[in-house]
């Protein structure tokens, strides 16, 4: 499955997740959104973003100081109706 890239290295809290929202928003249901940030405070963001918007964060992880966040978009809430 691909994935789109969002890179948002040097960008600090809120504008990673703002920006992730807004793309999120432009994909279809189950598409993957790999972030890459530098922010520290990006992993507790997007842990409460996704748990609050019903994303799965389905990995993330840290190499060299750079963030890596893949997050799977949340299924339309009509298709489950």
């Amino acid at each position: 499955m691909s994935e789109t890239v969002l890179d948002v290295k040097g960008l600090s809290c809120p504008l990673p997740v703002l920006k992730a929202n807004r793309i999120l928003r432009g994909m279809q249901p189950g598409e993957r959104l790999r972030v890459i940030a530098t922010d520290r405070a990006s992993v507790a963001d997007f842990q409460a973003f996704c748990r609050e918007t019903g994303h799965a964060l389905i990995a993330f992880g840290e190499d060299g100081g750079v963030l890596s966040f893949v997050i799977r978009r949340r299924p339309d809430p009509a298709a489950g109706a």
